[in-house]
């Protein structure tokens, strides 16, 4: 015997409780799905708590560099990390507070805790219970990737949830993985006090920028002790020497390196929490790595059955999610036909300076074949970072040579993930460039100088 209802929801991150209240409010009798706890990754382990730790993690650094500012701090600034990790609880607890009572408030939702497996296209089972309806939407998120390297049953790592509960000061951090989570640990954590060496396959980082961004990225986070091994391979492991930390063997620039660490992190890849959905029951299609396969408008190919989020593997971020979402309301109940190749693709890494990214990459300009100008300007000349002391980084903007619109930008400075709405907001609208560059901006700030960059373009060779 089976519960009917108007619409199911799988998975309680950033896309799932919208949409719930959405088809709820919409008068759809809606059942929510969560295994584990309310809010997904952006809460629990994601955005809100490490970013949480970021702040944290600049204001040690910046009492450190307390004297470049004429401020005097007697004796040395030291960091309490059970201090740390309980700032960081009570955030993330407010959240999912405020997240729970929405959900509770909100009339035609029901919430049911358990792991949903399919029975049926548009059935599932939570324990003992089936439930029924003839909308159901996949918002299962994802995981961390943990690789198969030799000995790795023998030792204890760490991923980004479990990075969660550390309340103690790693001596030495070993991050396997140069992209943005890996990246956004490693300078947290010397920035806490930790050694810190990031290890990385490829043979630079973040290798999906472009090349310019990579190094001073490395460039950036070197200069506050942190150590790089790049083009690594045969990685090995095992326990540390005094029967705790880790061992880490490994091949890179033609040597061998042996890593001994306190902590592991392992920040090399994502995966789509599907393989335990039983899909094959309901007939969903996956791609090779697991991803659900959907249309331009979130739909599966089975008729009435949506994903969003991770598990589609059209966007990798809490604010894709979130769009995601978005589409599927404005399709199912705004009349109004929105796409995912709509949007345009803007993330930001969240060191510090942050990188603001939106649109093409100059590598995709290039590839494109379309002729293309390109301003950069180094953040040296930008009045209000040096007034702050904050220089490191740089701004490049490439704009279509024919159209004048704005095709991409990486903007790697003080506020860049703020500053890159301005342009985001722009491309979005269709506008040429000189809509910003004749725009007054305010005295002094950093966006101001977005104008004199775009004013002494020159033609990308």
């Amino acid at each position: 015997m089976s519960t009917p209802f108007d619409a199911i929801v799988i998975g309680s991150g950033q896309a799932g409780p919208s949409l719930a209240v959405r088809l709820a409010d919409a008068g759809m009798k809606t059942l929510l799905i969560e295994r584990e706890h309310l809010g997904g990754t952006c809460v629990n382990d994601g955005c809100i708590p490490t970013k949480t730790l970021v702040a944290s993690a600049r204001a040690a650094h910046v009492a450190r560099r307390a004297g470049d500012y004429g401020v005097r701090i007697t004796g040395p600034v030291t960091v309490d990390m059970k201090a740390v990790k309980a700032r960081k609880d009570a955030v993330v607890q407010q959240s999912l507070d405020g997240l729970a009572r929405w959900l509770e408030g909100t009339a035609n939702l029901t919430l049911a805790w358990g792991h949903a497996r399919f029975v049926g296209p548009h059935a599932v089972r939570v324990g003992d219970d089936v439930y029924e309806a003839p909308k159901v939407f996949i918002n299962t998120g994802g995981r961390a990737v943990v690789p198969d390297w030799p000995g790795i049953a023998d030792i204890d790592y760490l991923t980004n949830t479990s990075m969660m509960g550390l309340d103690v000061l790693p001596e030495h951090l070993l991050v396997a993985g140069g992209s943005y989570i890996g990246l956004e640990f490693a300078q947290m954590f010397r920035r806490f006090g930790s050694r810190v060496t990031v290890v990385e396959y490829a043979d630079r980082l973040i290798a999906r920028e472009d090349p310019e961004v990579s190094r001073e990225v490395q460039a950036i986070l070197a200069r506050e002790g942190v150590e790089f091994l790049l083009g690594a391979r045969d990685f090995r492991l095992a326990r540390g020497s005094s029967g705790n930390g880790v061992t880490l063997s490994l091949s890179a620039g033609g040597r061998a390196h042996e890593l001994a660490g306190t902590h592991l992190l392992f920040a090399v890849g994502r995966r789509a929490n599907t393989d335990d959905l039983g899909l094959d029951r309901a007939g969903i299609a996956t791609d090779a790595r697991g991803f659900i396969t959907v249309d331009d408008q979130l739909r599966t190919n089975v008729e009435g059955v949506w994903a969003l989020g991770d598990a589609n593997g059209r966007g990798a971020f809490t604010h894709t999610s979130y769009n995601d979402h978005e589409i599927v309301v404005a399709n199912l109940l705004d009349n109004d036909a929105r796409r995912i190749s709509d949007r345009i693709p803007a993330y930001a890494l969240f060191t510090d300076p942050p990188l603001g990214r939106v649109g093409m990459t100059e590598a995709e300009v290039r590839a494109s074949g379309r002729p293309a100008r390109v301003g950069v300007m180094p953040m040296t000349r930008v009045g209000r970072a040096k007034e702050r002391g904050e220089t490191q980084g740089f701004m490049k903007v490439l704009v279509d040579a024919e159209t004048d619109r704005i095709l991409g930008a990486a903007l790697l400075c003080i506020e860049g993930d703020e500053i890159v709405h301005s342009l985001l907001g722009v491309m979005a609208a269709g506008a040429p460039y000189t809509v910003v560059r004749r725009a007054m901006h305010i005295h002094p700030t950093v966006s101001e100088l977005i104008p004199t960059l775009l004013g002494d373009l020159k033609p990308l060779a």
